[in-house]
């Protein structure tokens, strides 16, 4: 299982390459909070998510002879530009299965970054047989986009960043919200947060429809998702928590919480007008937890993180025209 020190070592790892996001805080948004709110923005990562940090902590740690045979990952789009930008500075050769119906931004940013796109339906295919197919052909490694230790230690240095910056402010953080998909992130940054402040409530948000984690962390076991659900968050569409994931989250977290469509939206336009921030749907779960009441917030300190900013122009200016009227 990831360790404390397994984030702190991913972290030195990633010193020279990712960003090391600040926290921000927004008077606008303390003030619908009734408390004090830090932001923590991962749009402003390298490729626009945290999903550099677990795809450059798994890829610099392959032996030559793996690096040579290239690698597959399967993605909706973050993780796998993560994964090609991270080949990329390390001369290996990334193939990325995506979803057919993936932001338009997603799918060529991941190329621009290197990466080769093989493209599938998120509705009829299975997308880790297709990529474990493609790499048991090419004798390459698969590069999962949340259930391994290298991955949640990468992911986990948010929490670790968190943990550190919120100790330079002099703030103690009550209650930490992060976005939910497979659970890497969180449960990284669960590991780290509480190594560091022992009594913090670390919440995952999910979007409605798409809360296996929520339901598992009631239920015990891991829980799936019907695949007749929808939602505009396409990056938290995991249909279950992850192994490796789960057995972390169901330690260390704390209850589940869950936002509609509608509060996403309503988060976008808030991160836009308020932060200045380009925010992608999956991003904005967790802001819109606290903008929507989801958990109390009165005389707190909550800690948010915008885990990526990666939409489409036509999607982001939609939304934001529908609260102009």
């Amino acid at each position: 299982m990831t360790e404390l020190i397994d984030i702190e070592q991913a972290a030195g790892r990633l010193s020279d390459v990712a960003v090391r996001t600040p926290l921000l805080s927004n008077s606008e948004l303390d003030k619908v909070a009734g408390g004090a709110v830090l932001v923590k923005p991962e749009c402003l990562q390298l490729t626009g998510s945290f999903k550099i940090r677990g795809a450059y902590n798994f890829l610099c740690q392959l032996s030559p002879e793996e690096a040579q045979r290239g690698v597959v990952a399967f993605s909706s789009g973050n993780h796998a530009q993560g994964v090609a930008a991270a080949g990329t500075m390390l001369g290996i050769q990334t193939a990325i299965v995506m979803p057919e119906d993936a932001p338009r931004a997603k799918l060529d940013n991941t190329r621009r970054l290197g990466g080769e796109v093989i493209t599938y339906d998120r509705y009829t295919g299975d997308r880790e047989t297709i990529a474990r197919e493609i790499a048991a052909e090419r004798g390459s490694v698969v590069v999962p986009s949340y259930d391994h230790d290298y991955i949640i230690a990468g992911q986990g240095t948010v929490g670790l960043e968190i943990a550190q910056q919120c100790a330079e402010l002099d703030a103690r953080p009550d209650q930490v919200l992060v976005c939910c998909g497979g659970g890497g992130l969180i449960a990284g940054s669960a590991i780290a947060l509480k190594a560091n402040y022992p009594d913090v409530a670390v919440h995952s948000v999910e979007p409605e429809g798409f809360d296996d984690t929520a339901r598992s962390l009631v239920s015990g076991r891991r829980e799936h998702v019907d695949p007749a659900a929808r939602s505009i968050c396409d990056a938290l569409q995991a249909h279950s928590p992850g192994a490796k994931t789960f057995a972390i989250n169901r330690q260390l977290l704390a209850d589940g919480l869950v936002v509609s469509d509608a509060d996403v939206r309503a988060a976008m336009r808030f991160a836009f007008l308020n932060l200045k921030l380009v925010v992608e749907p999956g991003g904005a779960v967790a802001l819109a937890a606290v903008l929507a009441g989801k958990i109390e917030t009165q005389d707190k300190t909550t800690v948010v993180v915008l885990s990526g900013g990666n939409v489409d122009a036509e999607l982001f200016a939609e939304i934001q025209r529908e609260g102009s009227g």
